[in-house]
């Protein structure tokens, strides 16, 4: 994956998998400490300790079409390359996190990549589900919430073309603000 905008939808795709209702997307920036951090949380099924110790083995899957399982093994190899770190934490029947750490200024870092995009992937992946979406930088929060999206608007779900623009505009232009 080029960059990680993508393995941020793949680890969605799989808490939808997972049967998660809710699921809780933080990336924080942080410039003078030079990292920047991934946090994927959803409240699905969890993993049991033998599944955990696997995730992150590229010929280990848990889907029966499958021979290999490439999104968690790409994402620690990610961060790991850009002198980062790699954790799963997950309770069955309760859920999991995800979180991958980057040197943010290190030069085989991947670019974020189309956040925006990615939001409004998973929203239509998965209308149901509750996302909170936060992007922290040095100081700075930008907080999107479907829950309150959808009461604000008086919609039952975002998967409406006009508001699906709308939505990512104001995120890319909230995003561009966040960058300057």
């Amino acid at each position: 994956m080029k960059d990680l905008s993508l393995h941020i939808l793949d680890i969605i795709e799989n808490s939808v998998r997972a049967g998660a209702k809710k699921i809780d997307i933080l990336i924080e920036q942080d410039i003078k400490k030079d990292i920047l951090k991934v946090s994927i949380k959803d409240n699905g099924k969890g993993m049991e300790k033998r599944l955990i110790k696997n995730a992150a083995d590229p010929f280990f899957t848990t889907k029966k079409s499958k021979r290999v399982g490439l999104g968690i093994p790409l994402l620690k190899q990610a961060a790991e390359s850009a002198g980062g770190r790699f954790k799963i934490e997950s309770k069955k029947k309760k859920g999991t996190k995800i979180e991958a750490e980057f040197q943010d200024s290190h030069i085989d870092r991947k670019p974020l990549g189309d956040i925006a995009e990615t939001f409004i992937s998973a929203v239509l992946m998965a209308p149901e589900t509750e996302f909170i979406f936060r992007y922290k930088k040095d100081g700075s929060d930008l907080v999107l919430k479907t829950k309150e999206l959808k009461k604000q608007i008086g919609v039952e779900t975002l998967t409406n073309t006009n508001i699906l623009k709308e939505l990512k505009d104001l995120l890319n232009n909230k995003l561009k603000e966040l960058q300057e």
